[in-house]
């Protein structure tokens, strides 16, 4: 059966999972961790998405995220091989780290965010990594430790947890701590394992009932939600699946949003403004629109290397304009 397209777009969240080759471990030390986490962070920093909960096992990674300013295949392409190519170097090894492509959920997010972020920090509970609750809260290879403050992240976005549970920030961090202990009984939930309307309706029970009525209900393996939440994503497969950005906007139109002219693009004004806007540029070409960093470079008179370090450069700006991106791109 061949792969359904990946269903994605601006603000979109997901539930990511990444699984070792052969179920071999992808993370072996802290210092495997550390780089991961470290090229998550930047990601985070750059506005490519927002995370909101993550855990580390040793053979596989789970991640809470939302699509940012460019979509997410490009981002996680840029998370794994840039991981893969380091760890590979550091453990002298050849060959794919990672099982196939990565795996991707969209989500509803009223029934399910808070769950998904409480099953997601309970894993190494649950997998034996910790021995308990107490130790899980210092733990710094998951999002629960940035969410009680024990380890710092400030790439995190942890505002739209906290608001869910109240507005004094000390009964905040207590009542989320409860709500994460009161997951620990519930154990493996079969709606955030399984697929089609399993995964659709909220696990099996809710599947029985539902076939007791005789109702139709729509269902998707990529798409966790209501039956009306799976049908509304199913209307916008087109766009969604293209990562939800016009992927028609030209070079001179994207330029001209920028401020820039075309002839002038790369051998223009020196000022620090035009050469921060060329540097967006080449990164919304690249890494938001998905287009060839030769045919710009072509398209400006410039080699693929000057435009591949501008692309570069422009990441760092992106954090600062990401509001601004999308509109860009129209």
């Amino acid at each position: 059966m061949p792969r359904q397209p990946r269903l994605d777009a601006p603000e979109t969240l997901h539930h990511v999972m990444v699984r070792g080759i052969e179920r071999t471990a992808i993370f072996r030390d802290d210092a495997d961790r550390a780089d991961f986490v470290g090229r998550l962070a930047a990601l985070a920093e750059r506005g490519a998405l927002t995370v909101y909960a993550w855990a580390l096992l040793p053979n596989h990674a789970h991640l809470l995220v939302r699509t940012g300013h460019r979509p997410l295949a490009r981002t996680m392409r840029s998370l794994l091989t840039g991981y893969a190519g380091a760890f590979n170097r550091r453990h002298r090894r050849v060959g794919h780290l990672f099982q196939n492509r990565y795996k991707s959920i969209v989500v509803e997010e009223a029934p399910y965010l808070l769950e998904l972020v409480r099953y997601l920090h309970l894993n190494p509970l649950r997998a034996n990594v910790v021995p308990d609750l107490r130790t899980l809260e210092r733990y710094p290879w998951t999002g629960h430790s940035a969410l009680l403050g024990t380890v710092p992240r400030p790439w995190q976005e942890t505002a739209t947890i906290f608001t869910q549970f109240g507005a004094s920030h000390g009964r905040v961090r207590a009542a989320y701590r409860t709500f994460v202990a009161d997951g620990i009984p519930q154990g493996r939930r079969p709606e955030f394992q399984g697929g089609g309307l399993v995964r659709s309706l909220g696990g099996w029970a809710a599947v029985t009932a539902t076939r007791r009525t005789g109702a139709p209900v729509q269902a998707d393996a990529r798409i966790l939600g209501t039956g009306e939440f799976v049908a509304a994503v199913l209307r916008e497969v087109p766009e969604r699946a293209a990562g939800g950005l016009p992927s028609r906007v030209t070079l001179e139109t994207l330029a001209a949003n920028l401020g820039l002219a075309v002839p002038a693009l790369f051998g223009g004004t020196q000022t620090q403004p035009a050469v921060t806007a060329r540097q967006l540029l080449a990164y919304v070409w690249v890494e938001v629109l998905g287009r060839r960093a030769s045919d710009l470079a072509r398209a400006v008179g410039q080699t693929r290397g000057n435009v591949s370090l501008a692309v570069q450069r422009g990441a760092v700006h992106a954090a600062r304009w990401r509001a601004q991106i999308p509109t860009w791109c129209r």
